[in-house]
C-alpha cells in the first residue's frame, strides 16, 4: 500500500518527534573533569588562615599548623571578631580588665555553640607584632572569662633551611 506525500511527511515528523532522548555524555564528562581538576588543586594540606597586610605578625619556629576557629585581630584601632568591628581602642580605659563590645560578641557566639566543651573553646588572636602587652592581656582576659580558654596567638612561620 503506497502513502501519499502528506502522510509519508506526517509519519516521518512523528517518528523524529517521539524518538527516544539521548543522554549527551560529552558535555557531562567536562563538567566532571573541571569538577576534579578544581577539588584537586585547591585542596592541599596547609592551613592558612586569613589576614590583612596592615597586621605584621611576630615570628615563630613552632612546626605546629594553625588551626582554623574563631579569630579575634586588633587592626588599627579596632577590634574585630571574625572580620566584624565589636570594640574600638579607644573606648578602652586603662583600668578596665575586660573589653565590653568583644565579651558580649563572644558570649553570643558561645551561647550560639551550645555545650562549651570542658576545656572551653577555641579561640585565635591576631595581633601585630608591635601591639601592647596590656591590650594583649585584656583581650585574653576577655575571651578566658567567656569561656575561650584555648587561647592561640597567631604568628608568622620562619622557614628554617637545612
Amino acid at each position: 500500500m503506497k502513502l501519499s506525500r502528506r502522510a509519508r511527511l506526517r509519519q516521518r515528523h512523528y517518528g523524529r518527534m517521539h524518538k527516544a532522548g539521548g543522554l549527551n555524555l560529552v558535555s557531562l564528562m567536562d563538567i566532571f573533569t573541571i569538577l576534579v581538576f578544581f577539588l584537586m588543586v585547591n585542596s592541599s594540606d596547609v592551613k592558612v588562615m586569613q589576614n590583612t597586610a596592615d597586621v605584621p605578625l611576630p615570628s615563630s619556629t613552632a612546626q605546629q599548623e594553625a588551626v582554623e576557629n574563631l579569630t579575634v585581630q586588633v587592626v588599627g584601632q579596632s577590634i574585630l571578631v571574625q572580620g566584624r568591628e565589636v570594640a574600638r581602642l579607644d573606648g578602652i580605659e586603662a583600668t578596665d580588665t575586660r573589653i565590653a563590645g568583644l565579651s558580649e560578641e563572644l558570649a553570643y557566639r558561645r551561647n550560639r555553640w551550645g555545650e562549651v566543651p570542658e576545656n572551653g573553646l577555641e579561640v585565635t588572636i591576631m595581633a601585630a607584632k608591635d601591639t601592647d602587652y596590656r591590650l594583649l592581656r585584656k583581650i585574653m582576659q576577655t575571651c578566658v572569662d567567656e569561656q575561650f580558654r584555648q587561647v592561640r596567638l597567631a604568628v608568622e612561620s620562619e622557614v628554617r633551611n637545612g
